[in-house]
C-alpha cells in the first residue's frame, strides 16, 4: 500500500508572519507531496479504524471527503504505519509517552524514504507552484469554502488544481504542517495552513498560518502527505 504524490522542484520561499511582520527565507530542497489531503476511506484502510467524526456513521461525510477530528500526533502515526505498510522507513520516532499530549517527544529523520507531514514553508511553497499573488487561481474555482461549501468538507479532487497538480491546498480543510509555530511564545503548538469549508475569503490565501495545540481535533482540519526527494 502507498500514495501517489507529486514531485515538486526544489526553490526558495519567502515565509511572512502576519502577527509580528516578521519575514524569512527558506531554501526547499526538492519533495514529493500528495496531491489531496488524506481521505477517510484512506485513514481507516491505513488504520483499520474508522476516524473519531464517524462515531454515528450515518452522519458521517463520505469516504472521499479529508479526514478530520485528527490531531498532529494522530497524523504522525498515520505517517509511520503507511510508511511500514509501503515498505518504507519511517520517517518518525516517538518518545516512550506514547500519550505525551505535547508531542515533544516526536523526532522526524528527514532522510527516511518514508511519509511524513510536510514543513510549512514545503506547504506554501507547493501551494503557489511558482505564483507570487494571494491565491494561485479564482477562489470559486479552486477553493470550497463559506460562500460555496454549503457548510460542510467537500470530496477532494474536484475543483481546480494548481499548477504543480495539487488540489484543495486552499479551502475544504486547513492541513497540519510539522513546524512549531513560535516555540518561544506558544510552545508545543504547531502550524496548520491552508483555509477550512467554514472560512470566509481571508483565510483561504496562500500565506496564512495558523496554530493550536497537538492534540487540536476539529471538523476543518486534516492534513496531507509528503516525502522527501
Amino acid at each position: 500500500m502507498g500514495e501517489e504524490t507529486v514531485a515538486i522542484p526544489p526553490g526558495r520561499i519567502l515565509l511572512r508572519d502576519e502577527g509580528s511582520g516578521t519575514e524569512w527565507p527558506v531554501e526547499i530542497p526538492a519533495f514529493r507531496l500528495a496531491p489531496v489531503p488524506v481521505t477517510r476511506e484512506f485513514y481507516r484502510a491505513v488504520l483499520g479504524a474508522r476516524p473519531a467524526d464517524e462515531e454515528n456513521e450515518d452522519d458521517a461525510p463520505g469516504p472521499r471527503t479529508p479526514v478530520t477530528e485528527v490531531g498532529w500526533r494522530d497524523a504522525v502515526r498515520f505517517c509511520d504505519q503507511l510508511s511500514r505498510e509501503a515498505g518504507l522507513q519511517p520517517c518518525y520516532t516517538l518518545g516512550p509517552d506514547a500519550e505525551n499530549p505535547d508531542s515533544l517527544d516526536v523526532t522526524c529523520d528527514w532522510s527516511a524514504d518514508g511519509y511524513r507531514l510536510p514543513t510549512e514553508a514545503e506547504w506554501e511553497y507547493a501551494c503557489r507552484a511558482g505564483t507570487t499573488g494571494v491565491r494561485y487561481g479564482e477562489l470559486d474555482a479552486i477553493a470550497w469554502y463559506r460562500r460555496n461549501s454549503g457548510e460542510t468538507v467537500r470530496e477532494v479532487g474536484i475543483l481546480e488544481p494548481n499548477a504543480w497538480g495539487l488540489h484543495d491546498t486552499l479551502g475544504n480543510v486547513w492541513e497540519w504542517c510539522w513546524d512549531r509555530f513560535d516555540p518561544r511564545v506558544y510552545g508545543p503548538y504547531r502550524v496548520f495552513r491552508g483555509g477550512g469549508w467554514n472560512d470566509h475569503r481571508h483565510g483561504c490565501r496562500a500565506s496564512c498560518r495558523r496554530k493550536s495545540h497537538p492534540t487540536l481535533r476539529t471538523d476543518d482540519l486534516g492534513f496531507r502527505l509528503a516525502r522527501s526527494a
